[in-house]
């Protein structure tokens, strides 16, 4: 049995395990799924996990095989409607643990966070993530936020928190992320861009006994740690500080160190001393400041220890980042996670959960495939675009149809890396596609 085959497999496995407790993902557990239908509690997560971009019609067709028989749109509403919100998270999780990550340096887990938008079909009757009509539309959209967590060397999703675009807060997606984010024998470091630099952040971090590796600009690293920083240009020093509700200089554990209090008002979060408490929370932390072009100085705020990771180290940890941000164009494009199939929030989120699971669905079958390097100009890599495409379409196959196989073909598929290439980052709008105009 090839390896794409145990994957397949072991994620079926997990579908089938979880429909002989249907009542533990259902919102009436004594009567939801208790009949036999055709599409029941199995083929229907597996056929959410392997919709593509046509309509619900269109999908059904085409997983029965254009049978005439194929259950109507109605049919498969009312089983989507039957789930669970955690259905998806759990097999998720269940899914990703049969497969160890890869660790740096044999005990760090490399974890980078961002944040993406995801735009469908306007609903205004959910406010929370509706936009009104505006330049960039006539019509209106809605929108969430997915806010994860994506293991740099294994090419992983690991978690994620989806936000309606109205209530989003990727300082307490993080920060909830890292306190129930576990793997034994591993020492996590989040790796995250400008927008996550919060005290917050960092007291989750060091409570949980994990690093943190965040990028700030010049105005924000000084509005949280004070102006009181090295002037030069270029520097890797570690300061402390003492984190405060109270203003009264009167109360404070140590006047001697009055250039480390830094007091925090009632406004900001920060869940480790209370509204009003005279607690302090000491802390400390490593700034460093490099340049990276003629007129251009990045800051990133750490706390990995000098002793283990020099300036370089970090900077090379820092660039790795960039793989979440290729996988969010994957998880969007190729995977298909732009092309939802509802107008409700609550079925979104479960789309956005079947795409995740297929993500790394993929990514671990296109990882365990060695490209062999030959005599050639450039070393090569796998054509993602391709892999998981197939991936995808090797995981549709439920009628005993031939299987192809998929690691000679991922072997088969592969492009050069020119690492002096650059492109301008493109910001783009788009609008969702009608879902009267949505072909196979």
């Amino acid at each position: 049995m090839t390896f794409a085959n145990q994957v397949k497999n072991t994620l079926l496995q997990d579908i089938s395990d979880m429909a002989q407790m249907p009542w533990l993902f259902s919102k009436h557990p004594d009567t939801d799924f208790s009949r036999k239908r055709k599409l029941n509690f199995q083929s229907l997560i597996h056929f959410f996990i392997c919709m593509e971009a046509g309509t619900i019609r269109h999908e059904l067709l085409k997983y029965f095989a254009y049978a005439s028989g194929t259950l109507s749109n109605s049919a498969f509403h009312q089983q989507r409607n039957k789930l669970l919100p955690e259905t998806f998270p759990f097999l998720f999780r269940m899914f990703n643990d049969h497969y160890p990550f890869f660790l740096y340096k044999k005990k760090y887990q490399l974890l980078a966070c961002d944040g993406s938008s995801f735009t469908f079909t306007r609903n205004p009757k959910d406010q929370d993530s509706y936009f009104a009509p505006n330049g960039k539309t006539t019509n209106g959209y809605n929108q969430v936020h997915v806010v994860a967590l994506f293991d740099l060397l294994s090419k992983r999703y690991c978690d994620t928190i989806v936000q309606p675009i109205r209530k989003k807060n990727e300082f307490q997606a993080l920060a909830d992320m890292i306190d129930r984010y576990y793997i034994p024998d591993a020492v996590p470091i989040f790796i995250a861009d400008r927008g996550f630099h919060s005290l917050n952040v960092f007291a989750h971090a060091i409570e949980h006994h994990a690093y943190f590796l965040i990028r700030a600009k010049d105005v924000n690293m000084r509005r949280l740690l004070g102006n009181n920083l090295p002037e030069e240009e270029s520097f890797d020093v570690q300061i402390n500080r003492i984190l405060t509700r109270s203003q009264s200089k009167k109360k404070r554990l140590h006047p001697e160190l009055e250039d480390q209090y830094r007091f925090i008002c009632q406004d900001v979060t920060f869940d480790y001393i209370e509204h009003g408490s005279e607690k302090e929370y000491p802390i400390s932390l490593r700034i460093l400041r490099f340049k990276i072009s003629d007129d251009g100085y990045e800051n990133i705020i750490t706390n990995l220890p000098t002793e283990d990771f020099s300036a370089e180290e970090i900077k090379e940890l820092y660039r790795l980042r960039w793989n979440l941000e290729t996988s969010f164009r994957e998880l969007k494009h190729t995977i298909g996670a732009v092309n939802f199939h509802s107008k409700k929030r609550e079925y979104i989120e479960m789309e956005v959960w079947a795409r995740l699971i297929l993500y790394n669905f993929c990514s671990i079958i296109t990882g365990h495939v060695v490209i062999v390097q030959k005599n050639r100009k450039h070393i090569y890599q796998v054509n993602y675009t391709v892999a998981y495409n197939a991936c995808h379409y090797f995981l549709r196959l439920h009628n005993r149809e031939e299987s192809p196989n998929i690691e000679s073909l991922i072997e088969q598929n592969i492009l050069p890396i020119r690492p002096d290439r650059k492109y301008a980052r493109q910001h783009r709008f788009r609008v969702p596609v009608s879902f009267t105009y949505r072909f196979s």
